[in-house]
């Protein structure tokens, strides 16, 4: 079992399983003290869950930047997606339940859901769920939220950091192992801090560190219509330094990107892919995305066949001859360059040994046609694809 991790000061847990679908926990609330400032980012998806649209609703409210809230709500093991305005009305009797208990106003629950597509909730069991809520809130285990959380994941994701010069904490959890590639943030993710933000700086670091880790995962190229990643900032540890906030949220969040793409459905390794000498970091993320996208690439990587060629293949694919002049890019594997240097047998045969290891790193370097390198740089994370991610989405609702 994971060990405890303390919430961050101000913040309260609660964790049952109040029979969504299983004998599993399955029913998460995490509550301030009081409103608090908070930031969320949401799917891009056409397709958004009503837990999207009443979480974003919920954060409009209260301001154009940033916004407040005093609990997070999340419900594991069915998605309420796609199950119309009866879905919606759910989604808010759930908001407005878990209000009425913590006594707050409903505007300020956030909601996350995960799990099967086109099922409405069991809104009777949930209403009974919510009933029993015990307050104030019993628990301050992150670890039993992130385990709260779970669906096809094997294992709970945490992560925290403290700020530099301060006492100020945070905490993350995460779930998510399919359906990613994010065009905002990961399938959910929650992170907790006691530093004292005000809402607008909040939202605008949470962006950018968003930017630079959830949206730099992938594990099946599919966006899920659910996800979510939202911070609250209790404040109960006073004023930070915003620099130095930014860089522990930063630890935080990719240190939870990563255990998400280790944990893809059916893993057995982490692929990281590193793109350097890039035009703009649009450039970057987009060759970095089509390597680590790549089934063939995937597959290569579980095999541990050194086929390089098919790094070479979604370079290719994803920029024109007037953005890289083929003859100047760099691939390399770990520590070893396989193109353009020749790779001769013994060569193929150190690399296919590297890949047989548990974390695979891929460096190119891009160049243009005139043999100028880019500024911009880009790390993405992904997983190798198995025959166990096939059989868990082949399998997924019998």
């Amino acid at each position: 079992m994971t060990a405890q991790l303390a919430l961050p000061r101000g913040f309260r847990a609660y964790v049952a399983n109040i029979g969504v679908k299983d004998d599993t926990d399955d029913f998460t609330v995490v509550a301030a003290d009081r409103p608090c400032a908070a930031a969320g980012v949401f799917t891009r998806s056409s397709f958004a869950g009503p837990s999207v649209v009443v979480s974003r609703r919920h954060l409009a409210s209260t301001g154009a930047s940033g916004g407040t809230a005093q609990a997070m709500v999340v419900i594991a093991k069915n998605a309420n997606v796609a199950t119309g305005a009866a879905g919606l009305a759910d989604a808010e009797e759930v908001a407005a339940g878990v209000a009425s208990r913590l006594g707050c106003a409903p505007s300020d629950v956030l909601i996350a859901s995960t799990g099967v597509i086109g099922r409405r909730y069991p809104i009777e069991r949930i209403r009974a769920g919510i009933a029993g809520l015990p307050v104030p809130l019993p628990g301050d285990d992150a670890a039993a939220v992130a385990r709260g959380m779970m669906t096809t994941d094997t294992v709970p994701k945490t992560a925290s950091a403290t700020v530099p010069g301060s006492a100020a904490r945070i905490v993350g959890v995460a779930k998510g192992v399919g359906m990613i590639e994010p065009d905002m943030a990961t399938m959910i993710a929650m992170m907790f801090t006691d530093a004292a933000i005000a809402s607008a700086e909040l939202d605008r670091v949470f962006r950018s560190v968003v930017d630079r880790t959830f949206n730099c995962v992938s594990v099946d190229t599919d966006t899920s219509t659910s996800d979510t990643a939202v911070i609250l900032a209790s404040g109960d540890a006073g004023a930070v330094d915003l620099a130095a906030f930014e860089t522990a949220l930063f630890e935080v969040a990719v240190s939870l990107t990563k255990q998400i793409a280790r944990d893809g459905e059916g893993a057995e390794k982490l692929i990281e892919v590193t793109v350097d000498g890039a035009a703009t970091p649009e450039q970057g993320q987009r060759v970095a995305k089509a390597i680590v996208n790549s089934p063939l690439v995937k597959t290569a990587v579980h095999g541990a066949d050194p086929n390089w060629g098919r790094v070479a293949m979604a370079i290719g694919k994803s920029t024109t001859a007037d953005e890289v002049d083929q003859a100047l890019v760099t691939i390399r594997f770990g520590e070893q360059e396989v193109y353009p240097a020749a790779v001769d047998e013994a060569g193929l045969a150190a690399l296919s040994r590297y890949m047989r290891g548990d974390t695979v790193r891929i460096h190119v370097t891009l160049a243009a046609p005139d043999g100028s390198q880019g500024p911009s740089s880009a790390t993405v994370w992904g997983c190798d694809l198995t025959a166990g991610y096939v059989r868990i989405n082949a399998d997924y609702t019998t």
